[in-house]
């Protein structure tokens, strides 16, 4: 029982945070210091990322006319539009692909510690404010998503590379690389929505996938733990996207950046005091 209320929290968590440049997975291995599932190790491991699953499917639900190239309400030409926006999906997400599946191992092995997710908070924190600075009266080249050519995709994708680490935020490394390229914030948060759609829905096949494999099961209470999460994460995701889509028309991400500063600085000040 209790297990099943620290999924609810845990959904709210990663729905708050999967699309915000914050980081849920960060947020995640933060959280799990003061709240345990009580299962084991590997199950809390495939839990933290199948979980984000329930937040990928709000993005498909909102965008499901935009992104289904089938849809009779579409001319031949926006049908079109919509498998050149795919294509450009895929080829961002073959990037951090090819680095993110050699290194899973080690990095779940060497990375999943506050201190690698505090210090990623505050760089990253810090790499928002100068750039919305930097960008404060420049006019974006790319105010429209159909305008991204294939090259801005590759190297938005290059960005999420960055998201490797815990506590970096595969949306904001997307959303950063993408304005710094040139994108609008919309733009850019736009298209750091579709692309965590292949990428999330690849990093927990290969979750499961693991799970399985060394002898883990969802069969009873670790099925519905993992059930919760996901449902939840999906409702509150949904309110996070829409919150989201109208904050960045006339806001910028600075107060982001300053949020995961002082995360940060209290996260490390946290674990500093009791060790």
């Amino acid at each position: 029982m209790f297990d099943i209320i620290k999924a609810i929290i845990l959904g709210i968590v990663e729905g708050v945070t999967e699309f915000l440049p914050i980081s849920s997975t960060g947020h995640l291995v933060l959280v799990d210091q003061f709240i345990k599932l009580e299962q084991s190790s590997q199950f809390i491991d495939m839990f933290n990322v199948v979980i984000q699953l329930g937040a990928i499917m709000a993005v498909v639900v909102i965008y499901f006319h935009k992104l289904n190239p089938w849809s009779p309400r579409k001319n031949a030409l926006e049908k079109k539009s919509t498998w050149t926006l795919w294509k450009k999906v895929i080829v961002a997400v073959i990037p951090s692909a090819v680095i993110g599946l050699p290194l899973n191992d080690w990095m779940d092995e060497h990375l999943m510690n506050w201190f690698v997710v505090s210090m990623a908070l505050i760089v990253y924190g810090v790499l928002f404010i100068l750039i919305e600075n930097r960008n404060r009266d420049i006019e974006p080249k790319y105010a429209d998503l159909n305008t991204l050519s294939y090259k801005t995709a590759i190297a938005i994708g290059l960005f999420q590379i960055l998201s490797l680490v815990p506590g970096t935020s595969r949306s904001g490394s997307t959303i950063l690389g993408g304005i710094t390229i040139g994108a609008s914030r919309y733009v850019a948060t736009e298209f750091s929505f579709f692309l965590a759609i292949p990428t999330m829905f690849g990093a927990s096949l290969l979750k499961l996938y693991k799970f399985f494999k060394h002898g883990g099961s969802l069969v009873g209470l670790p099925g519905i733990v993992l059930a919760v999460g996901v449902v939840v994460s999906f409702i509150v995701a949904y309110i996070s996207i829409r919150f989201l889509l109208n904050y960045v028309k006339k806001n910028d991400f600075k107060p982001f950046g300053w949020y995961r500063i002082v995360l940060g600085i209290i996260v490390i000040g946290y674990f500093a005091l009791i060790h």
